[in-house]
């Protein structure tokens, strides 16, 4: 007769499956990770609600009610309100992809009134580098196994006792 005190009899766990279970579970949590995700950012209203506004008789106060508040407002001295939105899409390790953007800009007179409802989207954007991290050096460039051997007869055991 077997006791019950023995939750994991040897022969229901022994070591083939207990290998394959950790394998599988390895496998699956692997194949998980490696799942393409799209990522939602910003906003941008309906297309109804933007075609609704009018240039020269809606203003501020009745975009803000329509529409809700701006992502974005132009800089300082534009009045100019930007919603935007944009999708990314992610795989794993790799660089995120953005595969959709749209941009709502609504340009406002120094009244307040609307002159202007554009729309933008990723075919119109533009790649800008803010800042390129390049230092100009004059010079040849040495490699690491250069710099080593280079240095190798410059010192003398007597600079580093303090004798030269």
């Amino acid at each position: 007769m077997r006791e019950f005190g023995n939750m994991w009899p040897e022969d229901l766990m022994s070591k083939s499956v207990f290998t394959k279970f950790l394998a599988v579970s390895i496998f699956c949590g692997t194949l998980s990770a490696c799942a393409p995700q799209i990522d939602v950012h910003g906003y941008v209203p309906i297309a109804s609600d933007v075609a609704a506004i009018t240039p020269g008789q809606d203003n501020q106060e009745t975009v803000l009610a329509r529409l809700g508040p701006p992502t974005t407002t132009g800089a300082k001295g534009s009045d100019t309100w930007y919603y935007i939105s944009s999708r990314v899409h992610r795989v794993a390790f790799l660089a995120p992809k953005e595969i959709k953007r749209e941009i709502v800009a609504i340009v406002f007179a120094s009244t307040g009134n609307v002159t202007a409802v554009e729309h933008f989207g990723l075919e119109d954007g533009r790649i800008i580098d803010l800042n390129r991290n390049v230092t100009v050096t004059d010079g040849r460039r040495l490699t690491f196994l250069e710099q080593l051997l280079g240095n190798i007869g410059n010192f003398s055991a007597e600079s580093f006792l303090g004798g030269g």
